[in-house]
């Protein structure tokens, strides 16, 4: 027979949760307090056209103080998010060259190069095709980068800020290619942004071919000018600028272009001083979210452990827990739906006896790859990239719940 949540719970020494006098009283007055409150006695704000949040709820992107403003990042605060959909107005951003300002009845997508019939599609006529909605995140591949030579991101938004997942509604790459005319000896696919820089990234075919969207919509309405409206390119599990946003052209080739933003920029620099390039997938990584640097806990007793895992590779399989700083590992409770290539949300209950401890995380996807300490990782791959970190984050908390990070 399966136990209740509450039978789950009472296998945890859980001292004072819910249970002793001096809680339960504090409970008790407040619901005697909320009775006596008269409820609001004038009309409430008016209807409005389009929803907006509570003035009490004050999460933001984190915008850093730039010299260029077009040239820079905002970062999710997920630390105050809650499932795995991170809304349209957190998502983080990622600009070369700052927002353009595109109008969908004139922006067109281009598919040329090794196609039997080149073809322009309008916002309208990809409309008109058969859509499908899946849900992904998109991680850029410089977050958590501070930490290859300077571990310690101060919390969960400035250290792994630089990761969303929404739910994406567009074309597969596929259908358009078919339609097209791909021809046999294509290999590569070249996909190029309308915004200033025009910035364009080599693609493998046979990964636009499996899964890639050509999406207009963002968890349910359309795309933000900021993700890329009113057309992106969404490369499941690759690193985030392979999902090149305002798109305005797939030129099908028969080998990587060799582009400036994937050469210059977005290679990984080995202990050798050779780089790394084309180092699509996102490998797994996790984070707690709760309790995390930056943050406090109220005081001893029980506790939630919970945080976000994600893989390009598949679907998370397991995320374990240490509560000593790495000695001991337990698995933690993986809440559903677990997908592919999407954010899964972990939770383990706690204990907490007031000692200082360190809180750690490891995930592991459907492939077998487990998320390394930032030693091995170091051991692997030294410590000169500024790309795919995914070393275990520790953080700490002191004797008075203060969480720092380590």
């Amino acid at each position: 027979m399966r136990s209740t949540w509450k039978q789950r719970l009472a296998a945890i020494d859980r001292r004072g949760f819910l249970a002793t006098a001096g809680l339960s009283a504090a409970c008790s007055q407040k619901g005697e307090q909320a009775a006596d409150e008269e409820p609001p006695s004038q009309l409430g704000a008016q209807v409005s056209a389009y929803g907006e949040r509570s003035p009490y709820e004050t999460a933001k992107r984190l915008v850093p103080d730039l010299k260029r403003p077009q040239i820079g990042s905002t970062t999710t605060p997920l630390a105050d998010t809650e499932g795995i959909l991170t809304p349209s107005s957190l998502h983080f951003e990622r600009h070369h060259a700052g927002v353009p300002p595109i109008d969908p009845a004139r922006h067109t997508l281009l598919i040329h190069g090794m196609v039997d019939r080149p073809t322009v599609f309008t916002l309208d006529e990809l409309k008109r095709l058969p859509s499908v909605s899946r849900i992904h995140f998109i991680e850029c591949s410089g977050n958590s980068g501070r930490e290859w030579k300077a571990p310690g991101a101060g919390d969960v938004q400035r250290g792994f800020g630089l990761a969303s997942c929404s739910e994406w509604t567009g074309v597969p790459v596929s259908l358009l290619l078919e339609e097209a005319g791909l021809r046999r000896d294509a290999k590569w696919v070249l996909a190029e942004g309308a915004d200033a820089c025009k910035l364009f990234r080599s693609l493998p075919l046979d990964k636009l071919l499996r899964d890639a969207l050509v999406v207009y919509a963002q968890n349910g309405e359309a795309i933000r000018p900021s993700q890329g409206y009113p057309l992106r390119l969404l490369v499941p599990g690759f690193e985030g600028n392979t999902n090149v946003k305002w798109l305005r052209q797939l030129k099908v080739v028969d080998e990587p272009y060799m582009a400036k933003d994937e050469t210059s920029k977005y290679t990984d620099l080995m202990p050798d001083g050779k780089a790394r390039i084309f180092t699509f997938v996102m490998d797994a990584k996790s984070v707690i979210t709760h309790p995390s640097g930056g943050r406090k806990l109220s005081g001893p007793g029980f506790h939630e452990i919970r945080g976000l895992a994600w893989s390009g590779r598949g679907r998370i399989e397991t995320v374990e827990v240490s509560t000593d700083g790495g000695k001991r590992w337990k698995a933690s409770m993986l809440q559903e739906p677990r997908l592919p290539m999407a954010f899964t949300r972990f939770r383990m209950a706690w204990e907490w006896d007031g000692q200082p401890v360190e809180l750690m995380s490891r995930a592991i996807d459907e492939t077998g790859y487990a998320q390394p300490s930032r030693e091995d990782l170091a051991a692997a791959r030294g410590l000169q990239s500024s790309y795919h970190y995914t070393g275990i984050k520790a953080w700490r908390i002191t004797a008075s719940g203060e969480v720092h990070s380590v």
